[in-house]
């Protein structure tokens, strides 16, 4: 079971003094975040891809490089790259760069995006959205399989038999198709035997057991070894020293960015009534002191079959110093309860099936 965190770098306006972090304070903040991260033992850090005023960094892979040569075992993935309105060649490029500096730790997560503003800074039609994920997906796939690319699309030159360079320090790099939880991309993913990311942030997380039954299906009709596949998830949460403490830290920011996203999108009001039926046992939010999150951890294992879980901490602007606490007890208080009891469950359902 890996353990790890996710961010937008986030720079809302703090909830209490109305100031807002520089873009450039909070990319120095979130690189020490990965270091300690790394420093305690966690699996994986992701950097999410936005071209807005409220997240500070459109480039994960510089980010990730920066952090890279300060950490020795933590993996270093976007989360996302939005692949859409990238260009496959330079995502490529960048990830194998981070991973010759990370000695072979760099992923990609690719996804569509649920927010559209890299469409039109980089002259993309949104009436492309499908088509243009489906296109440089395949494009990126085949950069990963051979050195030398021959390729004829539509939304982007054709490439006639030349190299891509530098190639990674792994084999290939690990690429997940990263999913708020439709049928459709989890068949995707399945066909193309790839891991898996789930965005439960809403609902109940057991609604997605289905979703991940789809994604297996899927691909062992098409042939690939089930065993071999990966899932993650991706949720909101943070831990404190205490739960109430954890909830009443993390509800005033969380409050303020969905309200924000609520008028935007259409969503109504994000209540405190909301918020703690989300921090409940069967809700999408991981919000407590370490033994709680711990148990929501184990019980999506359990229930859902989710190999990786990453806390997105925080969804809001934080102080620097409670996201580096949050982190340090993900590491070492939550992830060793989480790797004890999924390691006895693991071998007493082995014994079971002997």
């Amino acid at each position: 079971m890996e353990i790890g965190i996710t961010t937008f770098v986030e720079t809302t306006p703090d909830v209490e003094t109305g100031q807002v972090a520089s873009h450039a304070e909070r990319i120095r903040e979130v690189v020490e975040e990965i270091v300690l991260a790394d420093k305690v033992g966690l699996d994986v850090f992701g950097v999410g891809e936005h071209h807005r005023e409220d997240f500070a960094c459109s480039s994960p892979a510089v980010l990730l490089a920066a952090a890279a040569s300060r950490t020795s075992r933590i993996k270093l993935t976007s989360a996302v790259s939005v692949l859409s309105s990238d260009d496959p060649v330079r995502l490529y490029q960048q990830f194998a760069t981070v991973d010759a500096i990370s000695n072979g730790r760099a992923e990609i997560m690719a996804g569509r995006g649920s927010f559209i503003e890299s469409f039109p800074l980089f002259g993309y039609d949104l009436q492309d959205y499908n088509e243009l994920f489906d296109e440089k997906l395949e494009l990126l796939l085949k950069i990963n399989e051979s050195e030398k690319v021959t390729w004829n699309g539509t939304h982007r030159p054709s490439i006639p038999d030349l190299g891509v360079y530098p190639r990674p320090e792994q084999d290939r790099l690990p690429i997940w198709i990263a999913s708020g939880g439709t049928p459709q991309s989890a068949i995707r993913a399945g066909v193309l035997g790839l891991p898996l990311v789930l965005a439960i942030i809403g609902g109940s997380p057991l609604q997605f057991a289905p979703i991940v039954k789809l994604y297996k299906r899927a691909a062992q009709q098409a042939g690939h070894d089930v065993s071999k596949l990966k899932i993650a998830s991706h949720s909101h949460g943070f831990v404190g020293e205490t739960t109430d403490e954890a909830k009443d830290k993390f509800f005033p920011p969380t409050a303020q960015v969905m309200n924000v996203l609520g008028k935007e999108r259409g969503w109504g009001p994000y209540t405190r009534e909301s918020f703690e039926a989300a921090s409940s046992l069967e809700g999408a939010m991981y919000v407590g002191d370490a033994e709680t999150v711990a148990e929501k951890i184990i019980y999506l294992r359990k229930n859902v079959g989710v190999e990786r879980f990453m806390l997105h901490v925080p969804v809001g602007s934080m102080p620097h110093e409670d996201v580096m606490r949050a982190i340090e007890l993900l590491g070492t208080e939550v992830a060793p309860i989480v790797r004890a009891e999924i390691g006895r469950w693991e071998k007493e359902n082995t014994q079971l099936q002997i």
